[in-house]
């Protein structure tokens, strides 16, 4: 038996702290848990029970007669045979945005992040600031942009990019660029915070060992954004897959999205067996890409 087990301390005391405070103490960090806990489970949990139990309604019940839980299965399968291009179209829009978004966002967070010096606060302000705006309202400063009359078709029409009759609104561009405008800062953000962290004497190190700049990039660079880059496409790419503002007022019918028949489904039509049915199927689809896609950048472990 250790002799320190019997040392007092100067009070008079045990040295080892008493059972009730080490019980306290690894009760504390669950304690701070719980409010998150309680509101994830109250404002989360308890709504996708709740839709779930109405993807399997029957489908001919209606607010009027109400609806009877029948666990029909079948929703699914006749969602999914109705509305299979909305899903293509939306994953289609979101991936196009997606690539825009890195081809842009990648070299203006790393600028800010390497290069900006002491503008990088201002830049970082002018990255945020088209999100003190609504997003409708945006949206619709995109709408007056692209509009027919407006100074980018007619620059479009003038170096003959566009014929007489061409126009930008109502067609799949104007959705695509509705996108990647009001969800580019979600890529931008974590790609900065990783590159701000990056050490710019590795870069000086491959420099100084031969290594081209791209070979710099695709070896120092890249991977050590590699998280910032995995969070940022997947800020990006999970809510412009289920937008529906966009494809709205930047679009026609042919340009719909999946969210776009679910808000239908259930503000318009009150189909509600059908609009959860289409959600639950479009959270399935988003978390398989998602599982996919992390498999396929080696980061199994953000899960």
């Amino acid at each position: 038996m250790s002799v320190l087990a019997h040392v007092p301390t100067a009070q008079g005391q045990p040295a080892s702290p008493p059972a009730a405070r080490r019980s306290r103490h690894r009760l504390l960090p669950y304690l701070l848990l719980l409010p998150g806990a309680a509101w994830l489970f109250l404002f989360f949990a308890v709504p996708l029970v709740q839709l779930a139990a109405a993807s399997l309604y029957d489908p001919s019940g209606s607010l009027s007669t109400g609806y009877a839980l029948t666990w029909a299965f079948g929703n699914y399968p006749t969602a999914l045979q109705a509305y299979w291009p909305q899903f293509g179209r939306s994953f289609l829009y979101a991936g196009i945005a997606l690539v825009l978004a890195l081809l842009m966002g990648y070299p203006l967070a790393y600028a800010i992040a390497q290069k900006a010096g002491r503008w990088k606060n201002l830049l970082l302000v002018c990255v945020i600031a088209p999100m003190f705006t609504s997003f409708l309202v945006r949206t619709l400063a995109w709408k007056t942009i692209l509009s027919d009359n407006g100074w980018l078709v007619g620059l479009l029409r003038d170096v003959h990019l566009l014929g007489p009759d061409g126009r930008l609104l109502a067609t799949p561009i104007a959705v695509v660029l509705g996108l990647t405008y009001n969800f580019l800062p979600f890529l931008v953000l974590p790609l900065y915070a990783s590159l701000e962290r990056l050490d710019y004497r590795l870069l000086e190190a491959a420099s100084d060992l031969y290594a081209s700049p791209l070979r710099t990039f695709r070896r120092v660079t890249l991977p050590l954004s590699m998280p910032g880059l995995v969070a940022g496409t997947l800020l990006f790419f999970i809510p412009a897959t289920g937008d529906y503002i966009n494809a709205e007022l930047l679009g026609t019918p042919k340009e719909y999205m999946i969210g776009n028949v679910i808000d239908s489904a259930f503000l318009v039509r009150l189909d509600y067996p059908q609009g959860a049915a289409l959600s639950f199927l479009l959270m399935s689809a988003i978390l398989v890409v998602v599982f996919v896609y992390l498999r396929r950048a080696g980061t199994e472990d953000v899960l």
